[in-house]
């Protein structure tokens, strides 16, 4: 098959042309397993896509061929880079498919050196399992795993505290739009993931199917914040209550409790309350920390204000004398 000129190869296996050694195999990797014939027995264009992704991994593979490549263009065939002629016969290693034969150059390819050779890497198995064994056409079919999935999920602020139970949606290779329950443990870090195994896609041939791996993040909470097992919360208090001293109700995670404010406490004095905090599936409880804010009411009357002034005058005091810069 000669290679279409007007076909960017970068474009073909989905890279930038700063893609590195490693991008490329792993792009092409992915577009096999993909595009693989084997794989596609109902689609007719697997095979013309196969050869496409093999035709651009075949240059860009080379140091050589990819710095003519990159130079001059598909030209560079012309030049001497390619096969005389610019020819290119590729197959697949496939028992009785085209290109027939059998061993690890089946089909003109040598996939054993192309992708480790006989050490067992991972390109290597990726192709055995494609041939359903050692050499194409011999040896027992040999299953192959299922491809894990990756999920992205957000869970209310609650509930990655408290623990609990959210849903996903997941769309499977035929098409098909699975709904899934997922268990949230209680104290759940933003970031952490939580696998479901044997929940991923089917593998081939009988081989076990792979997992679902969700990466959890929690969403911001408009009173609340987290550090760790710690929780801050600030608490919204009167004049009288913070001069005079009150009780007051506090919502946690696991209810309402009293915080006794003590008497001439000031904005911005934090309250521990000891255990209060996320409760983990192991391990100990953090705490809450109340930091308390003093509210005004919105109108004071010229009588009020006048009292306030000849209060302060009574206790002077310069709250701002530790500021520094």
């Amino acid at each position: 098959m000669r290679r279409n000129v007007a076909e960017d190869y970068y474009e073909t296996l989905g890279v930038g042309r700063n893609a590195s050694e490693q991008d490329i195999q792993k792009a092409y990797r992915d577009l096999a397993r993909q595009y693989h014939p084997d794989l596609n027995p109902d689609d007719k264009t697997a095979k013309e896509k196969f050869q496409k992704v093999q035709n651009a991994f075949d240059v860009l593979n080379s140091s050589d061929k990819r710095k003519q490549y990159d130079q001059f263009g598909h030209g560079f065939e012309s030049m001497g880079a390619g096969s005389p002629g610019g020819a290119h016969s590729y197959s697949w290693p496939s028992p009785g498919g085209p290109g027939g034969g059998s061993g690890p150059q089946a089909g003109g390819i040598n996939f054993e050196d192309l992708f480790g050779g006989g050490g067992g890497g991972g390109f290597a198995d990726m192709f055995r399992q494609f041939r359903g064994g050692e050499g194409a056409g011999t040896g027992p079919e040999r299953t192959a795993g299922g491809a894990d999935l990756e999920h992205a999920l957000t869970v209310p602020f609650a509930t990655a505290v408290s623990g609990g139970e959210a849903h996903l949606s997941i769309r499977r290779q035929n098409g098909k739009v699975e709904e899934i329950r997922v268990k949230i443990p209680p104290g759940i870090d933003d970031g952490k993931k939580i696998r479901l195994r044997g929940q991923g896609e089917q593998g081939m041939r009988g081989g076990k199917p792979g997992d679902i791996l969700i990466t959890v993040t929690s969403s911001p909470h408009p009173f609340f914040q987290r550090r760790g097992r710690n929780l801050d919360v600030r608490v919204p208090v009167t004049l009288g209550e913070a001069a005079n001293g009150a009780k007051v109700d506090v919502p946690t995670p696991t209810g309402t409790i009293t915080l006794s404010i003590p008497p001439g406490t000031s904005s911005g004095t934090k309250l521990r309350i000891k255990g209060h905090g996320v409760k983990p599936a192991d391990g100990e409880p953090g705490d809450l920390f109340a930091e308390i804010q003093i509210v005004l009411p919105t109108k004071l009357s010229k009588e009020d204000r006048k009292q306030l002034a000849e209060m302060a005058e009574r206790y002077p005091h310069d709250p701002r004398q530790d500021l520094r810069w």
